[in-house]
């Protein structure tokens, strides 16, 4: 029996009857059409037997880049546009009013969201609220910062206030795993700090983006959102050549990362903000809570089937408590469920990367090459995007899921006898976001805590690993990230610190005294939001 449905069983209300073909995009304040070529959009959830094509969208070329780019440039002006010299409270309205106007898209998103990544209804509806969310907070974060920011400081005979700027045109690429909530959590603090936007959506999760296009377009002046589609070499390459770009915001993988920074001829002039891979480790002490262990690291491992960069992607369990542990970890994921995004209680989803159960099965295979085996081997059937958790035992170095981001639903487990075992994999790992430690000893724990805060930068304890809440700084270490994003960390990441300052004289005091009551200065001024 297939696995996947037949289109009459699909919920009507989630149903996708006619494709999506998108010839739209925005640029310079207008919603215009593409007659060119057009890239398919295939589903991860199959119809007789083959991907389901679900909509197309605009193959631009260099020449609708660099439009978007002249569009972004010409509304920053240098920092003389109408929108980075409007004040703070008038860009928090524009941005209120657009995510007013957002939420009436909600219905539209969510479901492209499952047709589009396999995310599950309750994930892909938490996504959307969770990206509302993120807009009030960050607003709410801008008003604190524009308190703080208010008044004068008068130090050895000058007086000066100092303020947040933006920095200029940022170019902002989410990941297909959060395509709105991640590529959000850059766009939106850049665009109310009073920086323009081109934004590219991540080649898994365009369609979704649509339904925001003219809630965009109605709420922020020609030329502050503008976004590009299609090839990046052909679309992201002339983008940054022109050392036009003053900030990159992508998340992805460190090689493209790094390739996009190469192509920028003024490389010390462009602020990046990176998001990258991660390996965290879930380490079992001997005197773990096992069931609290067990279901934190099932969730930690395989929410949105593993598929996040803040996933427990390798195991390390003591010796003394490996049996139990596997025992119990492997009953958890067979009680787990698989199917549609829509169905009830689904935990196990279509993967939307073309060939990735290939490539996880060749990551499976190897290590069990190498002696290892896997612990539920009943569980083990895939069907083209689809593929239930595998767990593998005992993985061990040479192997490459030892090393290896797998970012899917296979879990190594690995056993140790000296806790310098798993200190030492994460001290030599490339990757350094986050780890979690299960334990109830407390000066034990305290002993770990200190040197692996040197190493990544969250420490979870006896819980999975995780981003929220967004008010936490979020980042990594080594080649895990480059910046810090939180609600508050992102306002800060997306400007620079300037001030305006004079000799303390009768003159000059007269002088801003009368810029400050006349309110003749968006910038100098002691007004604040409440």
């Amino acid at each position: 029996m297939d696995f996947f449905p037949s289109n009459e069983t699909i919920p009507s209300q989630w149903r996708i009857d006619v494709p999506l073909e998108q010839t739209s995009y925005l640029c310079d304040g207008e919603i215009r059409e593409w007659s060119g070529e057009q890239h398919d959009v295939y589903s991860p959830i199959c119809e007789g037997g083959e991907r389901k094509r679900i909509g197309s969208y605009p193959l631009l070329d260099a020449h609708n880049a660099q439009e978007a780019l002249d569009a972004a440039h010409k509304a920053y002006n240098y920092g003389r546009g109408e929108w980075p010299t409007m004040s703070v409270e008038e860009r928090i309205s524009r941005v209120e009013a657009f995510a007013y106007d957002m939420r009436e898209k909600r219905d539209e998103v969510v479901k492209l969201l499952m047709w589009e990544i396999g995310k599950t209804l309750p994930d892909s509806q938490k996504e959307f609220d969770r990206t509302i969310d993120y807009i009030y907070a960050t607003i709410d974060a801008l008003k604190e910062l524009d308190r703080l920011s208010s008044r004068f400081v008068i130090e050895e005979g000058i007086i000066g206030q100092i303020r947040r700027s933006p920095l200029g045109i940022v170019l902002c690429m989410g990941p297909f795993n959060y395509p709105l909530n991640e590529t959000f959590a850059t766009l939106i603090p850049a665009l109310i700090m009073g920086n323009t936007v081109i934004f590219k959506p991540p080649k898994l999760g365009v369609l979704l983006h649509h339904p925001l296009l003219e809630v965009f377009c109605a709420s922020f002046p020609k030329g502050v959102v503008n976004t590009v589609y299609g090839a990046g070499e052909k679309v992201i390459t002339p983008l940054m050549q022109s050392g036009k770009i003053d900030v990159l915001a992508f998340i992805g993988s460190s090689r493209v990362a790094d390739a996009l920074k190469r192509q920028h001829p003024k490389p010390h002039r462009l602020r990046s903000v990176l998001g990258l891979e991660a390996k965290n480790a879930g380490i079992v002490l001997e005197d773990a809570d096992i069931d609290l262990a067990v279901k934190e690291c099932v969730s930690g491992a395989l929410s949105f089937n593993g598929q996040r960069c803040t996933a427990l992607k390798i195991l390390f369990v003591h010796r003394s408590i490996v049996d139990k542990f596997n025992a119990k970890f492997s009953a958890a994921v067979a009680s787990l469920k698989g199917g549609m995004p829509w169905e009830s209680g689904v935990s196990i989803t279509p993967l939307p990367e073309f060939d990735k159960t290939v490539h996880l099965a060749e990551l499976v295979r190897d290590a069990c090459d190498q002696g290892a085996s896997i612990l539920n081997p009943a569980q083990n059937r895939y069907e083209h995007t689809y593929m239930f958790p595998v767990i593998v035992y005992p993985v061990r170095p040479g192997m490459r899921l030892y090393t290896e981001e797998q970012f899917g639903p296979v879990v190594p487990i690995v056993v140790f006898d000296d806790i310098s075992e798993p200190m030492e994999y994460v001290i030599e790992s490339d990757y350094g976001q986050q780890v979690s430690l299960f334990g109830t000893d407390p000066h034990r724990i305290a002993e770990l805590i200190d040197p692996l805060v040197n190493q990544v930068c969250r420490v979870n304890l006896n819980s999975q690993c995780q981003r929220g809440p967004d008010i936490f700084p979020f980042s990594g270490r080594k080649d895990s990230a480059e910046g810090t994003l939180s609600v508050s960390d992102a306002l800060r990441v997306f400007t620079i610190r300037t001030l305006v300052a004079a000799k303390e004289t009768d003159g000059n005091r007269d002088l801003i005294r009368s810029i400050v009551r006349d309110r003749s200065s968006s910038f100098l001024s002691t007004d604040f939001i409440f």
